[in-house]
This record gives C-alpha cells, structure tokens and sequence, in this order.
C-alpha cells in the first residue's frame, strides 16, 4: 500500500505564530504529531509519504502515486480539510480521516465523501481500519470506547518531517485530564483518568530527537502535564540527569492546570529538568465565573498569588482567558486586562467563548435552546463570534473583547510586562542551558532590534530592557528574547482579529435586524 499522509493548512490565529516564523525563516510552529504516529503503526511493508501542507503543498505526482489518503485535522483546518477530501475522492482515492475534528464532528467528513473514518484514538481503531482494508471494505467507521494503554504507543516517525522547518518539535507524555470544565472537550476525547508513558519511553523518544540533530524547542503537549501527578515527578526525576548528561540540549514548555502552584516540589522538578514555560488555563479572574463552568481548580487559591509563585521559582507563564461565560458581568475584558498587567504574563491567550461539540456547555446550550450548531469559518479561533445566545448583550461582549485583544497586545505595554515577568524570575536559576543561536535566531533578532529598537516608540524601552536583561539575568536572555520575537505576531495579529470581528459583528446585527422585521410582519399578518 501506498500511503499519502496529509496535514491540512493552519490558519493565522493566535497558535500560529505566522509573522514571527516568516521573520525567523521557518514555516511552521510544531508538525503533525498525530500522524507521525500513525505513520508508525502502519504495516512496515507500506510506503509512506508524509505532506505537511503548512511546509509545502503535495504535488499532482504524490497524488498520482498513492493507493490511500490518509487526513487528520483539528477544527481550525476545516476549510482545508474539506478541501482535501472532496480533492481525493474526485481522483479515485480512497479516504480516511481521523484526529480530533472527525472525532468531534464525524458527520463533517462523511458529507464531505470520506470512504474511512478513524475515530477517537489510533492504538485501538488503526488496528480495525487495518483488518477492513484486508476483508476488502470499500467503507467503514471505527470507533472504540477503550481507552488504549499509552505505554504501548510507538515512537512517533519523526524521521518522516523537515525538522528545520519547525518552531517546536511536540511529544507527548500523557491523555486525558482529571478535571471537568464545563467548556473543554478534552474529556470527551481522551476521559478523565491520565494515562502516561513509563519515562523509559519519554528517553528513547528525546533520545532519537537529540540523534537526529534537533537542539531547539520541546514542547510536551499533554493537556495537563499534571493530570497524574505522581507519574510526572517519576519522569521528571529520570529526566533530570538525562538533560544534565547532554548539557540541557531542548528548551521544554508544556501545558498544566494552575493547581501545580499548590505542588513546590513538582515545580522545583520541573525546573531543573529545563522547562521554561508552562501554558495554563486561568479563562477569567472572576470566581463566580470559574465556579459557574465548573473549573474549581482555579478557585482554591489567589489566581494572582499562584501565578507569582510559579513565575518567581523560573517558569514563564502563557495564559488561557475566555470572554463570554454565563452570568458574566459588564467589564470582563477590562478585569482580564487587569489581571494580565498584575501577573505581568505575556503571552494572554484571549479567546471568545465557543461551545464545542458533545462537552457538556454543548449538551446544556441545545437544551436550553441557546446554540448555534453552524460551524463558521473562523470557528473556535479568536476571529468567531460566540456560537450561542449570551446572557449578556453580544455587542457588549464583543465590543469588550476586540479592545481587551487591541490593548493586550500594544507594543510598548507588551514590552513592559513582558520584562516585569521575566525580572520577577528570582529563585533557583536554572541549569546551565546551551542556547541554540543559529541563522534563524539571529534573523528574527536582527528584525526584532530594528522594528523595536529603532522603528517603533519602543526603542528606548527596548534598548534599556535588553541591556538589563543581559546584565542581570544573562541566564533569561533567550528566553527573553524569544519572547520579543513572538510578540511581533500578536503585535499584526491584533489588526486581523478586529477587522474580522467587526465585520462578523455589523453582518450578526443586520441579520437580528431583518429577523425582528420578519417577526413583526407576522404578528400583522394576521391583522391585515
């Protein structure tokens, strides 16, 4: 069999980090981990090519040369994702699809005319696809309710992707989250008790990233790298003198719950296992909101006292915030902004409230008669109005959110955050990294001074804070840095996101409109 491998294309959006990778001269923030993987549980008599179309597009000579298509695809990639499959069945391929999207939204991929949907998780359904295949199925939807023991999961292929052309290269050290908000599907997908892998199979994996050359940035993409927190410190204990003995080769960043502010000692671990940042789902200072979808975890402590605490032991914080909840009061956005500048966190990940497929915000919305099932074009990316009736006005909310976004990512506030954070780095240091400072690096800081240091009404700001940086906390300075760089996405993205919304707002007014005057002319009708 030959197989063709295809990631569809990523839309701009907050995650893609587009303006800063096209200064650096790399094509994408993190690959296809979802399909390296499967590539690796595929038969090995099977020729595999992979595209992602993020690096470069498939050619008429792939599509001639494969006997199977094989898709995965988030929500976000949908447009493409159609695309693409009506393309394969259009030549006489077969299609199969699977990953989150499909999971969710199977029904998406069948109207599009997909031949084989391969859905929740690959260690248990690949192997059924596989058995169809050989019966001679033209058709088939797999589907388990088993949730695979990740200790059996393959190393991904990465010898399948151009690693020079990534940000980030994603590995994955467990599924499924302890918790329950109301709004996230990732219990839906992978349950609520944390399967990890053994931290022999974590070494291996580097092991092969470290052979293979790579010396930049790891991110661990577990929803919540602390869903089981006892596993988390058996690996990082036995990560420890595996990144000791390779002089700290990978910068390490991941996602966890707020509640590791409550844990010193994972903290500590995490530390000096070389992780520099950690993204986190805080969604909104206000408890009531917290209380209200259900994510308690949040509620324990001092939202602000918990983000100090882990910024001070040397972990920089990127945050989840979300504008919309039920129940939400007047000035929201105003509050998150505020709560941004006390933390000093700077990348604030603000999003519109969306209700995903199948969570539990989904279910209650349909039955209360709230829910707009469409799937718009920017759905579940901060360019989507809210896909449901608000208890507050959606202007209002909308109007709220679009200046929060705006303000939030101002160059020079931005700078000035970006730096508190960084100076609150007081404790431990952390070990001794070697900082990769190749051609992409010193691209993206030649454009950073010159845009920052010199173009724009930051160049005093800028200068200043980079000599400081570099005198006080030489040890923070690629990090730093980085984080300049990164800035100069939000600092055009900002541009996009309130030009979509604008226009999202003006056509969902006009069309409230002309429904109120339909309204109105049936309640005369009878009259007349």
């Amino acid at each position: 069999m030959k197989a063709l491998l295809l990631w569809p294309i990523m839309p701009n959006s907050f995650w893609s980090y587009q303006e800063t990778l096209d200064l650096a001269g790399l094509r994408a923030t993190n690959p296809p981990l979802g399909l390296i993987t499967v590539a690796a549980m595929l038969p090995a008599d099977w020729e595999i090519r992979l595209v992602d179309r993020n690096i470069r597009l498939e050619t008429d000579d792939d599509w001639a040369w494969c006997d199977l298509v094989i898709i995965s695809a988030m929500i976000i990639q949908k447009k493409d994702f159609w695309e693409l499959i009506q393309k394969g069945v259009a030549l006489g391929k077969k299609v199969a699809v699977g990953g989150p999207f499909p999971t969710s939204v199977p029904e998406f991929a069948l109207e599009a005319g997909v031949h084989y949907l391969i859905l929740d998780e690959g260690e248990c359904t690949i192997p059924m696809f596989l058995e169809a295949l050989q019966r001679g199925e033209e058709r088939g939807i797999f589907r388990s309710p088993e949730k695979p023991d990740v200790t059996q999961t393959p190393i991904a292929r990465f010898d399948l992707l151009d690693l020079d052309a990534y940000l980030a290269i994603t590995v994955q050290f467990s599924r499924g989250c302890p918790f329950q908000c109301e709004f996230c599907d990732i219990i839906n997908l992978y349950g609520r008790k944390p399967r990890t892998k053994t931290p022999e199979q974590m070494l291996a994996e580097l092991e092969v990233l470290y052979q293979m050359g790579w010396r930049r940035l790891i991110f661990i993409v577990d929803d919540n790298f602390i869903g089981n927190k006892r596993n988390a410190k058996v690996f990082l204990r036995a990560l420890i003198p595996w990144m000791k003995e390779r002089n700290y080769p990978f910068i390490l960043l991941t996602e966890a719950s707020l509640n590791l502010a409550e844990d010193e000692e994972l903290i500590d671990l995490m530390v000096q296992a070389g992780f520099t940042m950690v993204f986190m789902g805080i969604e909104t200072p206000d408890v009531e909101s917290l209380q209200t979808i259900h994510k308690e975890q949040n509620t324990r402590q001092s939202l602000i006292e918990s983000c100090h605490k882990i910024t001070r032991a040397g972990l920089q914080i990127m945050s989840g915030f979300i504008i919309g909840f039920d129940g939400e009061n007047s000035g929201a956005g105003q509050r998150i902004q505020d709560f941004v500048e006390e933390t000093g966190i700077p990348q604030a990940h603000l999003s519109l409230l969306q209700a995903l497929h199948n969570t539990a915000m989904w279910n209650r919305l349909k039955q209360e008669g709230r829910l707009l099932e469409e799937l718009g074009d920017y759905f579940t990316f901060q360019k989507s109005l809210i896909n449901f009736t608000p208890t507050r006005p959606m202007e209002e909310i909308v109007t709220e959110y679009i200046q929060a976004f705006w303000n939030l990512y101002e160059p020079l506030p931005y700078l000035k955050r970006t730096f508190r954070h960084f100076s609150m780095m007081e404790g431990k240091k952390r070990p001794s990294q070697k900082r990769p400072f190749g051609w992409h690096e010193l691209r993206l800081f030649s454009t950073v001074c010159w845009r920052q240091g010199f173009v724009r009404s930051t160049r005093f700001r800028f200068w200043w804070q980079m000599l400081a940086m570099a005198l006080q906390q030489p040890h923070l300075f690629y990090d730093y840095f980085v984080a300049l760089g990164i800035g100069e996405h939000f600092f055009n993205f900002r541009h996009e996101v309130k030009a979509q919304l604008e226009e999202q707002l003006e056509a969902w007014k006009q069309d409230k409109q002309e429904q109120q005057k339909e309204e109105v002319n049936l309640q005369l009708s009878p009259l007349s």
